[in-house]
């Protein structure tokens, strides 16, 4: 072949630049099969997840109970939120994480801490997302004022692909308000949803991921308001993760020993609320 017959982009015997153009378009074309894959699998194991049997709020439990010896010190704990608000995964209010909290309340908390008598409520809802926390602070604060708020939120938000910046926004009003009304907030930010087995991976590795984003927000926009913060995911996550026993029946909802994970991992924070609340 002469220097005047080649093609414009052959570099010689066996056209080496031909080659490496297909193979860079086989390249290119696998990657995109493969991001189509991918995008397929995800959206194959979405259907499967949303049409798995969960776990449903047991509505003989009850969302109001008294805690503790008579005549301690009175303490008012209201639950906001989802459904770990609520308990939903167990079927007996002292294994819900509000029980369980009430009771490490009233036995003082830590060693050497202050026996109370608890006064336990919950207007959190299953499936809530952080834009219907406006609604249950309103109920919360109807009556007699609580001393201490913990809400659990944001497992829904990440799960629904909701902006962090904005549903951490709706969730930083909320606890601002119930500021202003003196009440002491703890909140629970997005557990580690990287380990609920209701979820297949990869799935489950995007959910994580995107609960982190959802709780880093969170953990922002709360002390911005001026409430507490305890990072579920990172407190709890690698036990739920070790331990299946840690979810209930469904493989997304705690199951007692689950919450019972997170009820000591909120723990120092709400003695420390319940504390200030005591102190006024």
């Amino acid at each position: 072949m002469t220097e005047s017959s080649r093609r414009p982009g052959d570099t010689g015997p066996g056209g080496g630049a031909g080659l490496a153009g297909k193979a860079g378009r086989a390249t290119v074309l696998a990657l995109l099969a493969g991001t189509v894959g991918g995008a397929a699998v995800l959206a194959g194991e979405a259907l499967l997840a949303r049409s798995r049997r969960y776990a449903q709020p047991e509505f003989g439990l009850a969302l109001r109970s008294t805690v503790g010896r008579p005549g301690a010190p009175p303490l008012r704990l209201v639950l906001l939120g989802d459904s770990a608000a609520l308990g939903v995964g167990v079927d007996r209010v002292d294994d819900t994480i509000g029980g369980q909290l009430a009771r490490l309340l009233a036995e003082g908390g830590r060693p050497g801490g202050t026996e109370r008598q608890v006064r336990l409520s919950s207007v959190g809802v299953a499936g809530s997302r952080s834009t219907d926390l406006a609604t249950q602070v309103a109920r919360a604060l109807l009556g007699e004022r609580p001393d201490v708020a913990v809400i659990l939120v944001g497992a829904n938000d990440a799960t629904g692909l909701r902006r962090p910046a904005e549903a951490a926004e709706h969730l930083g009003m909320a606890v601002r308000r119930l500021r202003e009304a003196r009440v002491e907030v703890v909140v629970g930010t997005c557990p580690d949803l990287g380990a609920v087995r209701a979820i297949a991976p990869p799935l489950r590795q995007l959910a994580g991921w995107y609960g982190r984003r959802t709780a880093r927000a969170q953990t922002a926009a709360v002390l911005s308001a001026g409430g507490a913060v305890v990072d579920l995911g990172a407190e709890a996550g690698p036990v739920f993760r070790a331990d299946a026993g840690t979810l209930c029946y469904d493989g997304y909802h705690p199951s007692a020993d689950g919450y019972r994970v997170w009820a000591h991992a909120l723990l120092p924070a709400v003695v420390n609320a319940a504390t200030v609340a005591s102190q006024r």
